[in-house]
């Protein structure tokens, strides 16, 4: 029986730590949102994953155009950089020293 009571024990604890970090709350309104949907999706699963990433289908689209856009300028960017690296060279050649004038 003592068993059983530290079994119970760590289940309320666990259950304390889901309902303090907010996880009880999310699923229960991902779970109240589905039982409130008038057309039940066919995958509820992909559903509940949805709405609990809080990230619209539409929003990662447009997300993964804008990373693919910054990803190109980063390149342009670099690629001017090191152009205009290698033209400062031609006309300031580094001191041996190392040091600054």
């Amino acid at each position: 029986m003592a068993h059983l009571g530290g079994s119970e024990s760590k289940r309320e604890q666990f259950r304390r730590y889901l309902e303090k970090t907010g996880v009880l709350d999310g699923l229960t309104n991902v779970l109240v949102a589905l039982y409130e949907e008038t057309e039940k999706p066919n995958n509820a699963l992909d559903f509940v994953k949805h709405h609990l990433s809080g990230v619209e289908v539409g929003d990662t689209e447009a997300l993964r155009l804008e990373l693919t856009e910054l990803q190109q300028k980063y390149s342009a960017l670099m690629e001017e950089n090191k152009e205009l690296k290698s033209r400062l060279c031609q006309y300031e050649p580094a001191n041996e020293d190392g040091g600054a004038e």
